[in-house]
């Protein structure tokens, strides 16, 4: 959520990062919507104030005037008819505020789209096959450790069942990112629901914006997890953190769900987009004027697992076009897929300032006697799965059809190639 002052102090600020992110909204409604409400809030008081001093004035006189009972029962009806319109304008109002996305960070290069995103660095050497390397989709057919077509006739389109080893090199990577981040970098584990309320989903700014992706139990108002990200800061909705407590890392291993609405028609074979996936998210509570070195300092974490399974990859700056909702500043991480022949993505990791912790309302407090004031987000995916599978397979392909497994995995696999 944007902080409301700068609306009303400084609209231009947002006029100018909606340009950037080319958005469009309209801010003008917002504002008068705004005024309106104030207005009404100060007519609503000065008659609870007027009907005060006459109910005074009442407490006081020894005979009841019927002047004051009339004008205390019309002071009376006008606050009720005040308090409905100041109702219905604050809930206007709310909405429209909660669809503004957050600033653009001074840190992102202008830019319409992903087109416009720059690559960073690329790290490690692209292998050189002297064979023709294939995709995944058709290592994991022939090898058996994936099977699109039951898949497909379990559940339908962008769904896959992985088997055998498959299914235990997907449990080996899960359980290795897990520890490495735990052992490395001192991230507490959570396990967590799969099944949020509409609060925490609003909460973490999926709401309203991205409902239309989100598979939803419309009964009990519950919604699937599109990434751990959504529980982990409604964990802390409503909370206040010591400073000394600060920063909080987390790491957790959920199932995540979308629709994948608006990426219709798009990477339709193989595993690589689909509406089931697992990930492991890395996240950080942190004070806000540290935020910009806690985002190095997780962009670093992820690319250690790159480097670990000695799988080359880029780093990629957003431009404030390809700019996610609720991120100030985001880098995406890619690793290299040889049988694709494209870099995937398999990890964003963004520095959402304040922008959540607003919506949830998560404070901290510099010492006993000082104010509240908002912590900044942070989050990763530390990595994403299936893509990192993808990228392991087509990498570690041989060419006698057979998969090797990256070596930092075979204590965690216990075994050393699928074939």
């Amino acid at each position: 959520m944007i902080d409301i002052n700068i609306l009303r102090e400084n609209p231009e600020i947002i006029l100018n990062s909606l340009d950037q992110r080319q958005d469009k909204i309209d801010l003008e409604q917002i504002i008068n919507l705004d005024n309106q409400k104030r207005k009404l809030i100060q007519q609503s008081d000065d008659l609870k104030n007027q009907k005060n001093i006459v109910s005074k004035k009442l407490g006081q006189a020894d005979k009841k005037p019927i002047s004051l009972i009339e004008e205390m029962r019309e002071a009376g009806n006008q606050i009720k008819n005040l308090d409905l319109k100041l109702e219905k304008i604050s809930t206007k109002l709310n909405y429209l505020l909660s669809t503004i996305p957050n600033l653009v960070s001074n840190n992102v290069p202008y830019g319409k789209n992903e087109d416009e995103n720059e690559v960073i660095k690329s790290v490690g050497e692209i292998k050189n096959f002297d064979f023709a390397p294939k995709p995944h989709w058709e290592l994991g057919s022939e090898l058996n450790i994936i099977d699109f077509e039951r898949g497909v006739s379990v559940s339908g389109s962008r769904f896959f069942i992985l088997k055998g080893k498959g299914a235990k090199l997907q449990r080996a990577l899960i359980n290795w990112m897990s520890d490495f981040h735990q052992k490395e970098f001192d991230c507490e584990e959570l396990y967590l629901p799969n099944l949020v309320n509409e609060k925490t989903v609003f909460g973490s700014g999926q709401l309203p914006k991205f409902g239309e992706n989100m598979y939803v139990d419309s009964d009990e108002k519950l919604w699937l997890v599109p990434t751990a990200e959504v529980p982990i800061t409604g964990m802390h909705q409503n909370e206040v953190f010591n400073i000394e407590n600060l920063p909080i890392n987390y790491v957790a291993h959920t199932p995540c769900y979308r629709k994948e609405k608006a990426s219709a028609g798009k990477d339709k074979r193989g595993m690589k987009r689909v509406h089931q996936f697992e990930k492991i998210e890395i996240y950080k509570f942190v004070e806000p004027k540290k935020s910009e070195n806690e985002l190095i300092k997780l962009i670093n974490q992820v690319t250690e697992i790159c480097v670990q399974l000695k799988i080359p990859y880029r780093l990629k700056q957003l431009c404030s076009g390809d700019l996610g909702f609720s991120a100030t500043e985001t880098y995406d991480i890619e690793m290299w897929s040889p049988g694709s022949n494209e870099w995937l993505e398999v990890s964003s990791c963004s520095n959402c300032g304040d922008f959540q912790a607003r919506r949830s309302n998560i404070k901290f407090r510099e010492s006993p006697k000082t104010k509240p004031k908002f912590v900044h987000t942070l989050n990763g995916s530390g990595l994403a799965l299936p893509r990192t599978i993808i990228s392991i397979i087509e990498n570690y392909q041989q060419k006698d059809g057979s998969i090797a497994i990256p070596e930092i995995l075979i204590p965690y696999t216990g075994f050393e190639e699928i074939r």
